[in-house]
């Protein structure tokens, strides 16, 4: 009887090696000349990507016992009731006014600047998970169609998570896009989605890249990376720089608070917009992901005047309530004097204007959590 419970338990085993390895969504693996090049990067030690600053993690026993009590038995409001109403993003504006900044939930953005258009961690699918089978956006729909979104200049990815790398949203555009920037080794999990190779291009942190006339740097974040089972920080992680002729935005991508902000602001800012991550956190793994507080600190340290939280409004990730990183994110920024934008999912930011979304809209949403059979 144990030898046929072992054979049983071996081939579940063998069957999830090999969905991992057969099936696309899982992404690249890094070839033996990329790991080469990877070589050369101060980022890269012992056959991994790194941090500049430890990262600590709590996943001892008892840690992880009372995140599963926690997930069980809390009555926070984790998810909204009923799904988030959006604003329809309407394309076709005139590209010559000033950059706008269109946000789709979570980290999914759009900018609009100087004629071009850029679409950032575009994951437009249903839940961020390899196999989405049930709907798990707030919202449940997208304020667009892919097909009817314009062409896209370029598509920037942060990282290779699935809630910022999504494979069917990547199939969905790739027609429509003519360049991919990704950080290192992410262009990988591209090429075997049949990106050509000639439309990926793959980035060190600080390392500059032009594009149609935009400058863009690929700048340190503190994060982690991976999608399968045995291939976590064999890509890079980062956040992003836009420097335009008249404009100059951030994106933190994911992560937590460190001392590269200061680094990054003191080289790039001030900048005249930033988005920063600001949700799934918890203080036991701070380390990766920012808390509220600390979204507006960093908004400060890059040198940011207009600040719009995002990371939040689609998923949940975390053990926080649904609204809770914007509460947060509002009265930290309104403490520190900073200017902090809440653009409903959807609404476009016109970037340098005096007047921008500033409602508290997520108070008049329900409050209340999903039911069961939802």
């Amino acid at each position: 009887m144990i030898i046929y419970i072992l054979f049983i338990f071996i081939g579940i085993i063998g069957l999830g090696y090999a969905v991992v390895k057969i099936h696309p969504t899982f992404g690249g693996k890094q070839s033996k000349e990329k790991m080469e090049l990877f070589a050369q990067s101060p980022q890269y030690q012992n056959g991994k990507f790194v941090n500049l600053n430890t990262n600590e993690w709590d996943t001892s026993f008892g840690s992880t016992l009372s995140m599963i009590r926690e997930f069980l038995k809390s009555k926070v409001e984790r998810k909204p009731r009923t799904p988030l109403s959006f604003v329809p993003y309407s394309p076709g504006i005139d590209r010559a006014d000033s950059a706008r900044v269109t946000w789709f939930g979570h980290s999914a953005f759009l900018l609009e600047v100087e004629g071009k258009t850029l679409l950032f961690d575009p994951m437009f699918g249903k839940a961020p998970t390899p196999f989405p089978i049930k709907n798990q956006r707030y919202s449940r729909k997208l304020p667009f169609k892919i097909e009817d979104l314009p062409a896209i200049d370029a598509v920037v990815l942060s990282h290779d998570h699935y809630d910022h790398l999504d494979y069917g949203s990547i199939m969905n555009l790739k027609e429509k896009v003519k360049q991919f920037i990704t950080p290192l080794g992410v262009g990988s999990h591209l090429a075997r989605w049949g990106i050509p190779e000639e439309k990926i291009s793959e980035h060190d942190w600080w390392n500059e890249y032009t594009f149609e006339g935009l400058k863009l740097a690929c700048t340190p974040a503190r994060h982690f990376s991976g999608r399968g089972l045995a291939d976590r920080n064999s890509t890079l992680w980062c956040s992003w720089v836009i420097i335009a002729r008249d404009t100059k935005i951030y994106f933190s991508g994911d992560g937590g608070y460190g001392s590269h902000f200061k680094e990054i602001g003191e080289k790039y800012g001030p900048f005249d917009l930033t988005l920063m991550e600001c949700g799934q956190y918890d203080v036991r793994w701070a380390d990766i992901h920012m808390l509220p507080e600390e979204t507006v600190q960093a908004h400060q340290d890059v040198k940011g005047k207009l600040l719009i939280p995002v990371h939040w409004g689609a998923f949940t990730l975390s053990l926080h309530a649904w609204h809770d990183p914007i509460e947060r994110a509002v009265r930290a920024a309104e403490e520190s004097g900073v200017e902090i934008a809440t653009p409903r999912i959807g609404e476009t930011v016109i970037v340098g204007e005096d007047h921008f979304p500033d409602l508290a809209w997520w108070r008049t949403e329900s409050y209340r959590v999903f039911n069961d059979e939802t």
